[in-house]
């Protein structure tokens, strides 16, 4: 089978729906898990804090290995049995330390797959007159399906179901991988030289990392405690998966047109309305949350939090780095990003929760740090951003 075949992309797609399905199952139920299993606010943000530190080290560790062996789909094929090995423990543990330890595998081997996916499938894609966005919806399409059925499973059955779904979800995935085939590496001889370092020092791209950084600071009260928050608000765990599903609706849509999006407007101008947008859904989230059309209307602001963001960076880091350094660079942001930033996030966002407490302040943290974000990306160099991650 050809790596730009229509199969292998089909392939593709299945794997981005079981991955961010896993994601769907995770990031919005993991609180309500461990919530029954009787940890407090603290420990949820404190557990969160640390099995999100391994995307610091998981990511970059494999993409080195990628990018030297030029065998990506083999790092994606390991990721993901070592994900589902590691996981199967979560059924043996009860302790704070662990389930981290459990959590904290899964996910070191588990977001070590998305750089080496993000890699094959842009390069599988670049022939051919399918963009990669085209190709990433199906990830959020699968998060969307995850999170309905895992909400009405937690309306029907225990605070365990979350657990059972995420192994169904990752056993999946192991078996999708197995067929995925990625493209022949074809460097070119203005690729020879520096090192990856000497390209991730550049300014713009520094300050690029600590806006990115800033942006999942921000989303640690959305990932640790907005199902816990939406059923303190009285919604039930079936209209908490609907908003949830919402949210990633707009994000496919934003998908479809965020190719045409960046080549009209630019990196520079979208990430920083992304960014602007964002503290000004949570801080509506923090004030306002008992109304549902301002929960809906945050939700709708899911598609540029997250979906215009991502693939508006992905551009960015595509066009930054030469190929032989793109598993890399994308695990550079990964780690970075989701890694320090998402760890600090959820540290902070489980300190201030208070059980409940606290919800505004943990909310309008989150709203300040989209806004420093935004204001590190004044700093950049717009010619640079913007010509970089031009498409």
């Amino acid at each position: 089978m050809n790596a730009h075949s229509r199969t292998n992309i089909i392939l593709l797609a299945v794997t981005y729906w079981l991955y961010f399905g896993q994601l769907g199952v995770l990031t919005p139920y993991l609180g309500i898990f461990l919530d029954g299993r009787g940890f407090t606010s603290s420990d949820i943000g404190e557990l969160w804090a640390v099995i999100t530190l391994s995307r610091i080290v998981g990511p970059s560790l494999w993409a080195s290995v990628a990018d030297k062996t030029g065998k990506a789909v083999n790092v994606v094929r390991l990721g993901c049995l070592l994900s589902v090995v590691c996981f199967t423990s979560v059924f043996w543990f009860s302790s704070f330390w662990g389930l981290t330890l459990a959590f904290g595998l899964m996910m070191m081997f588990w977001t070590a797959v998305l750089p080496q996916l993000e890699v094959i499938t842009i390069q599988s894609v670049k022939p051919t007159r399918i963009s990669y966005g085209q190709v990433r919806l199906w990830g959020s399409i699968g998060f969307i399906v995850l999170t309905v059925s895992t909400g009405k499973a937690l309306d029907i059955f225990s605070s365990e179901a979350p657990v059972y779904a995420s192994l169904f979800v990752l056993t999946g995935l192991f078996l999708a991988s197995l067929f995925i085939r990625q493209p022949d590496k074809v460097l070119s001889k203005d690729e020879e030289t520096g090192t990856l370092w000497q390209i991730a020092r550049n300014r713009t791209f520094m300050l690029f990392l600590a806006s990115a950084a800033l942006l999942q600071v921000s989303f640690g009260a959305y990932y640790g405690f907005f199902a816990l928050y939406m059923r303190d608000l009285d919604y039930s765990g079936q209209q908490t998966g609907m908003l949830i599903a919402i949210g990633v609706v707009a994000e496919i849509g934003i998908f479809l047109i965020a190719r045409r999006l960046i080549a009209r407007v630019g990196v520079w101008q979208l990430l920083l309305w992304c960014m602007v947008l964002t503290a000004g859904r949570w801080y509506a989230l923090a004030a306002w949350a008992e109304h549902g059309v301002v929960v809906v209307i945050s939700q709708l602001i899911h598609a540029l939090s997250f979906g215009l963001a991502h693939v508006t960076a992905m551009h960015f880091i595509t066009h930054f780095f030469p190929s032989r350094f793109q598993s890399r660079g994308q695990a550079l942001y990964v780690s970075i990003a989701f890694g320090m930033g998402g760890a600090l996030g959820n540290y902070v966002a489980g300190q201030l929760w208070d059980q409940g407490v606290h919800a505004y302040e943990t909310f309008a943290f989150a709203a300040g740090a989209a806004f420093l974000g935004a204001v590190c990306l004044l700093f950049c160099h717009r010619p640079t951003i913007n010509t970089q991650g031009a498409s």
